[in-house]
């Protein structure tokens, strides 16, 4: 069995992993950099699962942007197959390369056949791309568990040995071993046999004060007594049962739009004119108008 590419690691350290994260915005606990450090020196895919918008997707966003690697994103979907995950051939083209070589005389059928199945037809999908890159590059396989069964067993194929078989140009190899982050949003359960390749990172709302710190972070030239308040407001409608949950992407939404609005508290006037920010559910509005008694 051939043995898989080497992956250089990225990271010196933890506090390594923690410095440069929080350099390009994203803001990880020692629980975070820990794991993503480990996953990093094992050459291990990092399995990062949690409700929608706890910010899965920009830790491997932020990881790419840390390292200076390039991002290629698989996006999981129902009916996702093969073809639109590895790689697919121009069929247009190779019809039109077989009319035109039908439309000469004396043509050899083996040299067109050889000819209509080279890299000029070679339609080439996330995964092996990620795989061919020679410069670094971070994979993110989002939302893992939208994908149907069968999906997960190429991902096993793939992520055992980081090498793809093409029956008509032969095996593709990595020659550098892409960092891989897997997102699930626990939909449902994954594979076990796809769990023991990766490292796991269980992730759920930050706590009210690492989020007021994502929040100055990222919006810093928000107050912070309107961050503080822009905060307890978000984890009360999170406590609430809701279709949707704000996500820290539309907390930080929400801290803009204030903002932009040049409002200095987040009193109930100011709460009902902005809340379609963070809750895109009429439902989910009118159940925090009653319980924020904002009527």
């Amino acid at each position: 069995m051939p043995r898989p590419p080497s992956q250089s690691p990225q990271f010196s350290s933890v506090s390594d992993v923690g410095k440069r994260l929080a350099a390009v915005g994203y803001l990880p606990d020692a629980r975070i950099s820990t794991t993503v450090f480990l996953a990093d020196r094992l050459g291990k895919p990092l399995l990062v699962e949690g409700p929608a918008g706890t910010g899965k997707t920009e830790l491997a966003k932020a990881l790419a942007a840390a390292t200076g690697s390039e991002l290629i994103r698989l996006q999981c979907y129902e009916g996702l197959d093969e073809a639109r995950a590895l790689y697919e051939w121009n069929y247009k083209k190779q019809l039109l390369r077989i009319q035109a070589a039908q439309g000469t005389d004396g043509a050899d059928w083996g040299i067109v056949h050889d000819d209509i199945f080279g890299e000029e037809f070679l339609l080439s999908r996330p995964l092996l791309t990620a795989i061919r890159r020679s410069e670094p590059t971070v994979l993110l396989i989002d939302e893992t568990d939208k994908a149907d069964v069968e999906v997960e067993g190429l991902l096993l194929e793939v992520l055992s040995d980081f090498q793809v078989t093409i029956p008509e140009l032969g095996t593709v190899t990595a020659v550098r071993r892409p960092m891989v982050v897997l997102t699930s949003n626990a939909t449902r359960e994954l594979s076990e046999a796809l769990k023991r390749r990766c490292l796991y990172l269980a992730l759920d709302y930050p706590s009210a004060e690492r989020e007021r710190e994502i929040v100055l972070s990222r919006v810093p030239d928000l107050a912070p007594g309107l961050a503080e308040q822009l905060v307890r407001t978000v984890r009360a409608l999170r406590a609430l049962e809701l279709k949707k949950s704000p996500s820290i992407s539309e907390t930080l939404d929400w801290a803009q739009t204030l903002l932009e609005l040049g409002l200095d508290t987040l009193d109930e006037d100011a709460v009902r004119s902005t809340l379609g920010v963070v809750l895109k559910h009429a439902s989910d509005q009118d159940r925090a108008a009653a319980e924020l008694r904002l009527n």
